[in-house]
C-alpha cells in the first residue's frame, strides 16, 4: 500500500461515521466509533465521545489501525 492511497481512501470518509479498531501492545485491542473530522498530510483525526483522537496513516498501512465505514 501507498501512503497517498491510504490518505485518499480515508479522505472519502470525511464527516462520516466510522469504526476504528486499534491493535495495541500486549494484546490490548480497542474499538471506537466516531466521525472522521479532519485529514492532514500525516495524520487523520476522529471525533469520539466528545474528544478528538489522531491516528497515523502508517499505522493503517501496517495493520495496527483498521478503519471501516458504518
Amino acid at each position: 500500500m501507498n501512503l497517498d492511497l491510504v490518505r485518499e481512501e480515508i479522505a472519502k470518509y470525511l464527516h462520516q461515521k466510522v469504526e476504528i479498531k486499534v491493535y495495541g501492545m500486549r494484546n490490548k485491542n480497542y474499538t471506537y466509533e466516531g466521525v472522521v473530522s479532519a485529514v492532514y498530510p500525516y495524520v487523520f483525526t476522529v471525533f469520539i465521545d466528545g474528544c478528538q483522537k489522531s491516528f497515523n496513516y502508517s499505522d493503517v498501512i501496517i495493520g495496527d489501525v483498521v478503519i471501516k465505514p458504518m
